[in-house]
């Protein structure tokens, strides 16, 4: 494969700890991804402490691959004390970039360590140029796209891309956009989004005959690989850092092979992990019933007749280093060793050679005992010789020579100046005078829902049932909120753009925003931009972020505890959602799908867990679906002071039925139906 019309991406390798760091290394990677101590979306895994965090650093970069550590998980303002040490310790190792999700991390970073690479994490959504865009602005250099796009999609989102992108190029897919996925936190108060998920998208949800509803095999694009090399795209990401290291063995060689032109051994790849075999129907646009796929008793029973053979490829140190070396020995002076990688260059000395008695050393004695570098990643691969013939230099002084050379070249090669610490600590902002009535939203999934409320200062319908129903425009005013597509996808952004037009031609004024790509489109087209939960706002620190970018008010995430709302600081106007039926789960390949693809469905459907709880499955104008939670949230007759406006989101029930509950609500009363407090007053991981 040519590879000189264009730049080489990065093989991405995932590390969860120091086996997987060797093999890594020792297979080809260009660049791994790990985490430290607490704050990243793997915490189950070994990781890297301070020290450890150090040594895995310099192992790195002595072998010339770089590192990019996980800060990818959302906190929560109690936590930015230990957040900040962990940070410190990622600065001080000197890795090349931090991963991030949550807003407020980012701007601790950017305040303390202004010289630190930001890379956005695949936690943050971003699935349209407009997400990369907004990145841009507050300071990431890299962005990791979500892994349900499309070649073209992807060829589209690099080609408007201010930053470099980062693409997956193989393993897990979750059965949820990365980032929007609340179904382990609210069946088990495990967070996805806090590096706990407990993986119950691969449990057995049925829908209808359909068993294991919600899981993917995994995904393998390495048999696209020259097709990705050209297309612009910095990195390529292997998933994986719960697995083990012969898993990254396997992944590492496959890349490698297909990058140089070589058939990759997908099958051994597939006996070490694989979901009954694995997928491309994102990256093809196929997204079929073909791509669904759980773990089988066959799958694991496979693994143990690839292991020894995966084993053996990481089993011992490759010499990927060329180092050039001059030896001089002359009667009467120090002995001097010249090595230089290209770069870095040292000059080790020995003791004074004398006249050879018996047998000189010779170029060939003396290349044997410099050129023992086993257990290194350095080899000679030139050498010089200025020696006098009747010269003689005990092995032992080469040898040590070629020790003190070898570890003052990797020293250098390992060197970094340190990152300028400014020492900055984000203050959390002022403490949030809330108001003294709080006001009420009303969210509608379509017009046959309306209704009005004397106490209701917006009123929220999508951008298209707004266009089939321009009179609200004038019968709101002010009031009148367009909620933006929770997702949409590079060739959606256009067209959304036109009636978006239509509508701020028509006096609408306001949007509602749930991922970073719409809300940069809001600001841009000069909305007022409400932020909505899918923003996963945690901390007081993400608040503030949003507030300078403009939006007129958010809604915080609804992983958030009660107590830890109500402290969040800073001006800026914050909501909750006091009652509706959460979407746990946003899908672009549906599950309801089969051989006929979209035939004969009616986009609602419902999967049913193990433990018979009924879940409602909605499509979203044939784009993506949505999981909603088996029972609504409700927190009317319960306590939430402290925020400035509640929304209660209507999906499924008729008109009758939204207005009985908007009434129950308002009063106060305890609900009549079975209901969720959902994570507001319980402890989250």
């Amino acid at each position: 494969m040519d590879t000189n019309a264009y730049e080489r991406p990065l093989i991405l390798a995932p590390v969860g700890g120091a086996e997987q760091l060797k093999a890594a290394l020792r297979t080809g990677a260009d660049a791994v991804y790990l985490g430290a101590k607490g704050f990243n979306a793997r915490r189950n895994a070994e990781n890297f402490a301070e020290t450890s965090l150090d040594e895995a650093v310099a192992q790195c970069h002595e072998r010339g691959v770089k590192v990019f550590v996980t800060l990818n998980t959302l906190v929560t303002d109690d936590e930015f004390a230990a957040l900040t040490a962990e940070l410190d310790d990622i600065a001080k190792a000197h890795a090349d970039a931090v991963i991030v999700q949550d807003m407020g991390v980012m701007s601790l970073i950017r305040a303390r360590y202004p010289e630190l690479p930001l890379y956005a994490s695949t936690q943050t959504t971003v699935h349209n140029a407009e997400g990369a865009v907004l990145l841009d602005k507050l300071g990431f250099k890299q962005v990791v796209l979500a892994r349900e796009l499309s070649a073209k999609e992807i060829r589209a989102i690099q080609a408007a891309s201010p930053i470099q992108i980062e693409c997956f190029v193989h393993g897990a897919h979750c059965m949820c956009m990365s980032g929007a996925c609340y179904l382990s936190a609210m069946l088990g108060g495990r967070s996805g989004n806090r590096g706990l998920c407990a993986q119950p998208c691969r449990l057995n949800f049925r829908l209808g005959k359909k068993e294991r509803a919600l899981s993917l095999k995994d995904m393998c694009l390495i048999g696209h690989m020259e097709e990705l090399m050209r297309s612009g795209i910095h990195a390529l990401k292997i998933e994986g850092r719960m697995k083990r290291p012969e898993y990254v063995a396997a992944a590492v060689t496959a890349c490698r092979q297909a990058e140089n032109g070589e058939k990759p051994d997908i099958e051994t790849l597939k006996a070490v992990f694989s979901r009954s075999g694995f997928t491309d129907g994102y990256y093809t646009g196929r997204r079929t019933a073909d791509m669904f796929g759980a773990r089988s008793k066959e799958d694991v029973m496979s693994a143990s007749a690839v292991l020894p053979k995966l084993a053996a490829l990481y089993a011992s140190e490759p010499q990927t280093v060329p180092l050039y070396a001059r030896l001089s020995v002359h009667i009467g002076q120090e002995a001097e060793l010249f090595m230089t990688d290209g770069t870095f260059s040292v000059t080790a000395h020995g003791p004074a050679a004398e006249r050879a008695k018996t047998q000189p050393v010779t170029e060939a004695s003396a290349l044997k005992a410099i050129g023992q570098t086993g257990g290194t990643p350095y080899y000679i691969d030139h050498a010089e010789f200025d020696m006098d013939a009747d010269a003689i230099l005990p092995v032992s002084a080469l040898k040590a020579m070629r020790r003190e050379a070898i570890a003052d070249i990797a020293a250098q090669r390992t060197a970094r100046e340190p990152y300028k610490n400014t020492e900055a600590v984000l203050p959390v902002p002022c403490p949030h005078t809330a108001a003294e009535r709080i006001a009420l939203r009303l969210r509608f999934d379509s017009f046959a829902q309306l209704f009005d409320h004397p106490d209701a200062e917006a009123i929220i319908l999508s951008v298209d049932e707004i266009i089939a129903h321009e009179e609200l425009i004038d019968r709101f005013g002010e009031r009148l909120f367009a909620e933006l597509p929770a997702l949409c996808f590079p060739e959606d952004m256009p067209r959304l753009r036109e009636k978006l037009i239509r509508l701020q031609n028509a006096g609408l004024r306001h949007v509602t925003a749930d991922n970073l790509g719409t809300v940069q489109l809001g600001l841009e087209m000069g909305f007022n931009v409400h932020g909505d939960s899918s923003l996963n706002i945690l901390n007081s620190r993400s608040l503030a972020l949003f507030e300078s970018l403009g939006l007129a008010d958010a809604t915080v995430s609804f992983e958030l505890k009660m107590n830890l709302i109500r402290r969040l600081g800073g001006n800026m106007r914050r909501g909750i959602i006091g009652y509706g039926y959460l979407a746990l789960m946003k899908m672009r390949a549906c599950p309801a799908k089969g051989e006929n693809g979209c035939g004969g469905c009616t986009g609602k459907n419902v999967l049913i867990d193990e433990k018979k709880e009924r879940f409602t499955m909605l499509c979203r104008n044939k784009k993506y679906a949505e999981l909603l939670n088996s029972v609504p949230l409700y927190v009317g007759d319960k306590s939430y002071g402290g925020v400035d406006f509640i929304t209660l989101r209507f999906t499924t029930e008729p008109r009758e039925e939204a207005m009985r509950i908007c009434d129950m609500f308002v009063n106060g009363q305890a609900p009549d139906f079975r209901r969720t407090g959902g994570l507001y007053y319980r402890e989250l991981l």
